[in-house]
């Protein structure tokens, strides 16, 4: 009973930490999950108390199944070299700050700014402007224009 509370305990911090926001976080939750699941696989091999699993010190019918137990040290070493591999992924990777929103006028800002730069990747869609008349509209202007020239 108390292994069943230590496995929910375990499984169901590991599921809160992934469902959170911050990538060490979400690395913390599946090495939860990953220990929450070696623990189950574990008590599982585990009907009554048994004895260690040499031959030579106990008879078959009472020593405990050594399978699980190679299954969960196999588990531990990939479950170590994973979040090895994840930890160094967060802290090589981007720092991308996930908790604000930016505006779409801050993003268009930004991507003129690289534009003007040579550094963008996407093009930012400019509003249409009407030009200002710089021509005269009065057909007389035009004329005085013309014979001037």
């Amino acid at each position: 009973m108390i292994i069943a509370a230590i496995v929910a305990i375990l499984i169901g911090g590991g599921v809160y930490m992934v469902l959170q926001r911050g990538m060490v976080r979400i690395i913390v939750g599946i090495t939860l999950l990953s220990h929450g699941v070696n623990l189950l696989i574990l008590a599982a091999g585990i009907g009554t108390w048994r004895q260690e699993p040499l031959m030579d010190r106990a008879t078959p019918d009472v020593a405990a199944d050594p399978l699980p137990q190679a299954f969960v040290l196999t588990a531990i070493v990939i479950s170590m070299a994973s979040t090895a591999v994840m930890l160094t992924l967060a802290a090589l990777g981007r720092d991308d700050d996930t908790r604000t929103v930016e505006s779409p006028e801050r993003t268009a800002r930004k991507l003129r700014s690289l534009e003007t730069l040579g550094k963008a990747t996407k093009t930012v869609e400019q509003p249409e402007r009407t030009p200002a008349p710089t021509t005269p509209t009065n057909p007389a202007d035009e004329k005085k224009g013309a014979t001037n020239s």
